[in-house]
C-alpha cells in the first residue's frame, strides 16, 4: 500500500466519477488521498469530498499562489478560522500555498504576504506545508528562512528542478521532503538520475497532482491517484529498490511529516 500526498478529487474533473476514481486508487493500492485547497470554494468542497470517504481522503487548507487576488485577506482570513474552528474535520497541513511566478507577477507583492502569512499558521498550528513553487525559489527560501528552526516540516510538492535546487529544499529538516510526480515518468525527465545523486529515499514522498499531468503511460489523460503507482515503480527502478521498499519508506515519510 502507498500514498498520493496530492490530488484535487474536489475538482470539476472528478464531479462524475469520484466514487470510481476513489474505487480505482484502492484497487491499485492507494490506501490515503491528500486534498489540499487552492482557493474560496475550497473552503468547502475540500472538507465535503473527505467527509464522504474519511478513511481514504485527508484535506488541507490553503490558498495556492496563482488565486492570490485583490480579496486573498478576505479568504485567508476564511481558512484561517476554519483550521482553528472546524471540530468536524482534522486538516493534515496547511496547502497548498507558496509562490508562483510562471505567468504573472500581477500579485506578486499579494503571493510574498499571503505565503508568509500560511507560514506562520504552519507554526502557531503545527501543521506542515504543502508548498507550491514556480519560478520563485529564491524568494520562497528567502521568506522561509527567518523561520527555519520553528516550521514543523512540509513538502515541496511537484519537484521538476535539479541537484542544486534539490539540495536547497533538503537544506531544511528531515520533516521537509520533495514531492514526486507523473513528470518523473517522462522520456525526457532528469529526475531518475538527479533524485538518486542527492535526494536520499527518506526525504521523498510521492503524488499525482490530479488532474494534472499524469505519468506514462497515460501522460495526456486525465490523472487520478490510482496512476500513482507508475510514479512509484519508477522512482524504485531509478533508486534500485523493490516497490514494496519504495512504498514502505515513503508511507514512513508521510508518517513522520503528516502524522498519518
Amino acid at each position: 500500500m502507498f500514498i498520493d500526498t496530492h490530488a484535487h478529487l474536489d475538482g470539476e474533473e472528478f464531479k462524475d466519477d469520484l466514487q470510481a476514481t476513489v474505487e480505482r486508487a484502492k484497487e491499485a493500492g492507494v490506501s490515503k488521498i491528500f486534498i489540499p485547497a487552492i482557493d474560496r470554494s475550497s473552503i468547502t468542497s475540500v472538507p465535503s469530498i473527505c467527509a464522504e470517504y474519511p478513511d481514504v481522503l485527508y484535506p488541507m487548507m490553503g490558498l495556492q499562489p496563482e488565486e492570490v487576488k485583490a480579496d486573498y485577506q478576505e479568504v485567508l482570513a476564511l481558512m484561517h478560522s476554519l483550521l482553528l474552528n472546524d471540530t468536524l474535520h482534522r486538516y493534515i497541513a496547511v496547502g497548498e500555498c507558496g509562490l508562483d511566478f510562471y505567468w504573472s507577477r500581477e500579485f506578486e507583492k499579494e503571493q510574498l504576504l499571503a505565503f508568509e502569512e500560511q507560514v506562520k499558521w504552519s507554526i502557531e498550528l503545527n501543521l506542515p506545508l504543502m508548498i507550491h513553487c514556480r519560478k520563485a525559489q529564491n524568494e520562497l527560501l528567502e521568506i522561509m528562512k527567518p523561520y527555519k528552526d520553528k516550521l514543523p516540516g512540509g513538502v515541496f510538492h511537484c519537484f521538476t528542478g535539479n541537484q542544486k535546487e534539490a539540495e536547497r529544499y533538503l537544506d531544511f529538516s528531515d520533516r521537509f521532503v520533495l514531492g514526486i510526480g507523473g513528470v518523473s515518468t517522462f522520456k525526457n525527465s532528469h529526475l531518475r538520475e538527479d533524485l538518486p545523486a542527492v535526494v536520499p529515499l527518506e526525504r521523498i514522498v510521492l503524488e499525482t497532482d490530479s488532474p494534472y499531468m499524469a505519468p506514462v503511460p497515460n501522460r495526456g489523460k486525465r490523472n487520478e491517484p490510482a496512476f500513482v503507482k507508475q510514479v512509484l515503480l519508477t522512482l524504485a527502478q531509478a533508486y534500485g529498490c523493490t516497490p514494496e521498499e519504495m512504498a514502505s519508506v515513503t508511507n514512513k515519510n508521510v508518517q513522520r511529516i503528516f502524522g498519518v
